[in-house]
């Protein structure tokens, strides 16, 4: 019976953690990757069908596949990331005119990613 409530709490954390990661997609704040390699390590202890649906999907299987087998980024993977950044804080920034203190404050959480991403590792060629 605790090994049934801890697989199910997994699978839930799981499922909690790619909503948000979906959520983080669209949303300038919220980060994609890590709620997505939260998500795929629950899952990992939890569900196998789960953990393969998220390794095969077409958008972030291939990222995830390389993070869980060597904990790194492509540099192109990185690139990728740093134009979504870079475009998506743009849009927030610019609708919040006239309030100086909310797009600095985006700006500096552009800048935390951007660094947090780049001092990523990535793949010995």
């Amino acid at each position: 019976m605790k090994k049934f409530f801890k697989s199910h709490l997994l699978i839930l954390l799981g499922w909690f953690f790619l909503v948000l990661g979906a959520i983080g997609a669209v949303l300038p704040i919220v980060p994609t990757t890590p709620f997505l390699i939260v998500a795929l390590a629950l899952f990992s202890k939890s569900s196998p069908r789960f953990h393969r649906m998220l390794l095969n999907n077409k958008w972030f299987g291939p990222i995830l596949r390389q993070w869980e087998e060597t904990k790194t980024l492509s540099r192109k993977t990185k690139y990728r990331v740093f134009v979504i950044i870079v475009a998506v804080f743009s849009i927030s920034i610019a609708m919040f005119d006239e309030k100086i203190i909310y797009q600095l404050l985006l700006a500096a959480i552009a800048v935390i990613l951007i660094i947090l991403i780049w001092r990523i590792n990535e793949p010995q060629v």
